[in-house]
């Protein structure tokens, strides 16, 4: 197998994340407006939770995007 061929998998396999991220921002958000829209007065508790929890599912989803760029363009 010739180097930029598996260089090419290697960043194809590690964007595989950004669909688990995708997913988990989805289920935050529905998450968030199904406990709103169930008892609207739990929004000073709930939302800064959300937004933690969003905040760190992105962060994975950049560490994925951001070991992909380099096995393209470093190794």
């Amino acid at each position: 197998m010739e180097l930029e061929a598996a260089k090419m998998i290697g960043a194809g396999l590690a964007v595989l994340a950004l669909f688990g991220v995708g997913i988990g921002i989805g289920n935050i958000f529905s998450s968030l407006v199904s406990s709103l829209a169930r008892n609207p007065s739990v929004r000073t508790t709930v939302f800064p939770l959300a937004m933690l929890g969003f905040a760190l599912v992105e962060a994975v989803g950049l560490f994925a995007l951001l070991i992909a760029l380099i096995i393209l363009f470093v190794f």
